[in-house]
């Protein structure tokens, strides 16, 4: 746990802003995604993102940061020790951690393969969101250019499967920006510069929203 960051959602965005000033343009929409993928989270659903090269990495990334502590302690909930503790006889242990499920649909290598040589490559994220997805779950669509066609296409079907979709782009308007429900367009163009701003921007979304859920445990 780092205790010299901030503690709360609110206090995470907030520095995140001041030590990225550039990313004032894109204020309320960061804050739209947070809210919406917390407010997913506490109705019990579900995260999918995805994204292609870099933006693959940065899918696995954010993954990472919410299946597990990252900068809090989560303790697993109540009830969930109680039931481990009447199933084996003894109590949970102490490594595990309280967990925010997503999914990286980059991380499919089996289905995406054959889905990509069977049928058509353009729908390898789509047809997990059709296979995962369901309402009040969000995706995370990560695409420097906002035009990513399997990006593009998974949105889609979330739209059509009820599912809400946060999308992290550069700052030209795209084929992602009309079908997302929050679109970051962080103001670069080049895509090297769009992912310089696309790391910190995922990072503060997994900050907030994991002070949101666990209160800032120490």
């Amino acid at each position: 746990m780092d205790t010299e960051c901030p503690q709360t959602g609110d206090e995470c965005l907030s520095t995140f802003f001041e030590n990225y000033p550039e990313m004032l343009a894109c204020e309320a929409e960061v804050r739209a995604a947070r809210d919406l993928i917390a407010g997913s989270f506490r109705s019990g659903n579900k995260l999918l993102v995805c994204g292609n090269g870099g933006s693959a990495a940065d899918s696995e990334h954010t993954v990472g940061e919410l299946m597990k502590s990252f900068r809090f302690k989560r303790p697993v909930d109540g009830a969930f020790s109680e039931a481990y503790r009447e199933a084996n006889g003894a109590e949970a242990p102490a490594w595990l951690e309280g967990s925010l499920p997503a999914i990286s649909l980059v991380s499919q290598t089996a289905l995406s393969t054959a889905f990509g040589n069977d049928e058509a490559a353009v729908g390898v994220f789509a047809q997990q969101v059709y296979g995962y997805g369901e309402p009040g779950d969000v995706l995370l669509a990560i695409s420097t250019s906002g035009n990513s066609a399997n990006v593009v296409e998974a949105a889609k079907v979330a739209r059509a499967k009820g599912v809400r979709v946060v999308s992290l782009t550069g700052a030209r308007e795209s084929k992602l920006t009309g079908i997302s429900d929050v679109c970051v367009r962080v103001p670069r163009d080049e895509v090297f510069r769009v992912q310089e701003l696309h790391l910190p921007t995922y990072h503060v979304l997994c900050a907030a929203v994991e002070a949101d859920m666990f209160g800032g445990t120490e």
